[in-house]
């Protein structure tokens, strides 16, 4: 399935139906009276939140959405039929925003919640509403209110735990594929991960989600390379990985060009609480080891784990520490399995 994280979408909400004017007429009744119906109302756009769901491809189809107007009313004090709602499923982490690209309207977060877009009009009042002391025949309707039509677009932001971040090639993949089932595309050229990925983690019998972006490069926040559009789905994260190279002979040059793109981006991506983690160190001897993580330590200002996610060596250690700032109400606590009874 492919990956799509914005759409576009024109929706439009059910007009009201109009009222009716009519009056009885049945043999032997001498004053009927007016018994005109009130139109029916017009069906409202939803969206709402579902479970199965990663990706907003079914809106590339499909832009329009337009709920069905409600029927006008009739003789004999008859309602018209109300119209029938549209709701829009989306993704859990999914973002409604007006035609400005920058108006919330909507954050959906969890499962089942479910939001109003555009709500349907009223319908309209039969003549039998018009009925006073003063005019019992009343010969006039209301017609139906208009429904609403709007441009909206919608933004999936993932929903994950920890965020991984680092330039093309810093293994970030290899990293995911090593502590989590996921299979993402793995290569030794540039911006191999194309769209995010998700994977879920175990480390001390809990259990949370990584997300991974496509690599960033200095510029990114004006277009170069994919971009920054991918950073909005480590914005929900708790804590984001930093990855950096080992085997670059500029490492802190690498820090800082990802640092300067989390500030370039704005919001509170870049106040995120941050571990950095020296990969590919399996390539690295002792003495490199050493030289390379002093160098990247005076740049960050703290401590820098060691890691390789091809030999694995270091990985327990980075996956505790990513743990620690992660909330315990967002991690999966695995139950504690039972002790079998002793049987002689």
């Amino acid at each position: 399935m492919k990956f799509l994280d914005l759409a576009k979408v024109y929706i439009r909400s059910g007009a009201g139906g109009s009222g009716c004017v009519s009056f009885r007429r049945e043999k032997y009744i001498e004053y009927g009276g007016p018994d005109g119906g009130d139109g029916g109302k017009g069906g409202s756009v939803w969206v709402e939140a579902v479970e199965g769901l990663n990706t907003l491809i079914d809106f590339r189809y499909q832009q329009h959405f337009f709920a069905k107007n409600g029927q006008p009313g009739k003789g004999q004090q008859r309602t018209g039929k109300d119209g029938d709602d549209i709701v829009l499923r989306v993704p859990v982490g999914t973002e409604v925003l007006d035609e400005d690209e920058e108006t919330v309207l909507a954050d959906l977060t969890e499962v089942g919640e479910r939001v109003a877009l555009a709500k349907g009009g009223n319908g309209g009042f039969g003549n039998l509403h018009f009925k006073t002391s003063t005019n019992q025949a009343p010969r006039r309707a209301n017609p139906g209110q208009e429904g609403v039509e709007r441009t909206i677009w919608l933004r999936l932001k993932l929903i994950a735990d920890a965020g991984l971040l680092g330039l093309p090639n810093a293994g970030k993949s290899t990293f995911l594929a090593a502590t989590s089932n996921a299979r993402p595309k793995i290569a030794d050229y540039p911006f191999t991960t194309l769209h995010p990925n998700l994977g879920v983690v175990g480390v001390d019998n809990a259990e949370f989600v990584i997300a991974d972006i496509p690599g960033l490069i200095a510029g990114a926040h004006e277009g170069r390379g994919i971009g920054d559009r991918f950073l909005g789905h480590v914005e929900r994260c708790s804590v984001l990985l930093h990855l950096v190279d080992g085997t670059s002979e500029t490492v802190a040059e690498d820090y800082r060009t990802i640092i300067a793109e989390l500030e370039a981006y704005g919001g509170h991506l870049a106040d995120k609480p941050r571990i950095t983690a020296l990969n590919k160190i399996d390539a690295l001897d002792d003495e490199e080891r050493a030289e390379a993580r002093a160098i990247l330590e005076a740049e960050v200002g703290g401590p820098v784990l060691l890691m390789s996610g091809v030999s694995r060596e270091g990985l327990t250690e980075v996956l505790r520490a990513v743990r620690a700032e992660i909330d315990e109400d967002r991690l999966r606590l695995k139950p504690a399995e039972e002790a079998e009874p002793w049987q002689p």
